[in-house]
């Protein structure tokens, strides 16, 4: 069993930058492949937005975060960051880590899930 807590959400203006962390517990993260991000707005789809190798630290994104938004990770610590720049109001939404066995892109693909964070961005 692994218990996912992501935390870092909130209201910010167009422009501006928040950092979200994912702490896992229950379970040491190394047996595990990836850690993603995903998010989802409103009446939409949850998305792909970034994903971590835990072990060898690759990391992949979505076209529309790349260059804005840095994935990153503390291995002890069993927790994942997902840095976010220039946050646009299309950015928005509720934002979910996950875990899973294979660095894919695809959310059928993660085992564990948190219960997400809300990102609200004005214009």
């Amino acid at each position: 069993q692994v218990h996912l807590v992501e935390s870092g959400g909130g209201l910010v203006q167009a422009g501006d930058s928040l950092t979200l962390s994912c702490a896992a517990a229950g379970h040491t993260v190394s047996g595990y492949q990836a850690m993603g991000w995903f998010r989802q707005a409103s009446g939409k789809e949850r998305e792909f937005v970034a994903n971590i190798k835990w072990a060898a630290g690759t990391t992949a994104y979505a076209d529309s975060v790349k260059g804005r938004f840095t994935i990153s990770k503390d291995n002890p610590k069993n927790t994942a960051f997902l840095q976010m720049d220039d946050l646009k109001p299309e950015d928005a939404g509720r934002y979910y880590c996950a875990l899973g066995f294979t660095w894919k892109v695809d959310a059928g693909e993660y085992e564990w899930w948190g219960q997400g964070t809300q990102v609200t961005v004005s214009s």
